[in-house]
């Protein structure tokens, strides 16, 4: 294998570890916490909502 063969290897093998690594995260983080987040949002909408049709 020559260096040129062997370099492009690593950077191909760097390149996919590092979306490989970002899949992981963005799995584990980003979307329950954009879940999370969306429904503790729509639990207060909907609580303010009824506080106002209640005092109406």
């Amino acid at each position: 294998m020559e260096i040129g063969q062997f370099l492009g290897f690593l950077v191909f093998l760097t390149i996919f570890t590092m979306g490989f690594w970002m899949l992981i995260f963005l799995l584990t983080t980003v979307v329950p916490y954009w879940l999370f987040g969306n429904l503790i949002e729509n639990w207060k909408l909907k609580k303010e909502a009824k506080k106002a049709a209640k005092s109406k």
